[in-house]
């Protein structure tokens, strides 16, 4: 089978990490746009592609298959609108969008133009947040009566213009790290029937805050931060517990219940999450078994509730 080929909108961090992962297996790079053209040349010679001054020039090309956006996400929407219109798959960095009015107009694109478009978590394509999912729902520990997630990393030590740090750029814990742990909520239990969000602003972002979502008997706490190092899942039910240590990432998830203790080992990694896309897109769907449009939006509409509960607005939302 031929390489699948990728435009690639973005040329940072995030995008050399996906490249060095995708470019392992049977995937390529065939064009690249940044705003910076020195960024965007440098990593397009890197990897055999050609960088573009605009990104329609980047994306509408013939030998384009997909479209992969690896931007801040305040710019998502207006490059995933770019690549609809042009009727190219999209994989669209997590979070897709600041809110989920701005995800339900991409999707409403991408249904608009029957084209494929997908959020790019790999937490939805994890081999090992798949086994956990269905340790949950076949009742392996019993009713789940509480989760409890820690995820956080010294965000606050990174440069003040770090787009983690700047409202400009709809910085903050919640929309960088905290879509992980409501995410993988979500994934097992679905939207909760309620939302208590708790945390702390500073120069106007969110540096913390913990996330209770309630589903009846269950519920789940989460822990999100940008001043400390930590991480890791515990789901515990009725007769046994599920410990995932790394979850985000995770390779392994330990179950213990009755029936003795198990240890599942998997991959999460962009190879894995690239791969599972070109396959559904080569295959002429429209949308991610992985990850279903309302999966996407409601992740989303779970944060907008939470930023409501905190009073965070972004400068552009004023």
């Amino acid at each position: 089978m031929e390489k699948f080929r990728w435009a690639y909108i973005g040329s940072g961090n995030i995008a050399r990490s996906t490249a060095l992962s995708i470019l392992r297996g049977n995937h390529c790079i065939t064009s690249v746009y940044s705003r910076n053209y020195k960024t965007a040349s440098a990593f397009a010679a890197k990897h055999g592609a050609k960088a573009y001054k605009t990104a329609e020039e980047a994306i509408n090309r013939d030998d384009v298959d997909g479209v992969y956006i690896a931007t801040p996400h305040t710019s998502h929407l207006e490059y995933g609108l770019t690549a609809l219109k042009f009727k190219k798959p999209v994989l669209c960095e997590k979070p897709v969008c600041v809110s989920a009015a701005d995800a339900q107009t991409l999707i409403d694109s991408a249904k608009e133009n029957d084209t494929y478009f997908a959020e790019a978590m790999w937490t939805w394509f994890s081999d090992v947040a798949l086994k956990v999912k269905e340790w949950v729902q076949s009742g392996r520990i019993g009713e789940v009566k509480n989760v409890t997630i820690h995820y956080a990393f010294p965000g606050m030590m990174m440069p003040k213009t770090s787009r983690v740090l700047m409202p400009e750029t709809a910085g903050g814990a919640l929309l960088d790290i905290g879509i992980y742990p409501i995410t993988y909520c979500y994934n097992i239990f679905g939207y909760p029937n309620e939302i208590i969000c708790r945390g702390r602003l500073k120069n106007g972002i969110d540096v913390s805050e913990t996330v209770t979502l309630r589903y009846g008997d269950t519920e789940c706490r989460l822990h999100m931060s940008l001043s400390s190092l930590r991480e890791g899942c515990v789901i515990t039910g009725t007769s046994g517990k599920i410990n995932v240590p790394v979850f985000h990432m995770g390779a392994s998830a330990i179950l213990k219940s009755e029936g003795g203790n198990e240890i599942f080992r998997g991959k999460t990694d962009y190879l894995t999450e690239f791969s599972h896309v070109a396959d559904e897109i080569r295959a002429g769907k429209k949308e991610s078994e992985f990850i279903p449009f309302k999966s996407t939006i409601d992740c989303l509409r779970i944060i907008d509730e939470c930023r409501h509960q905190l009073g965070l607005k972004y400068p552009f939302e004023q």
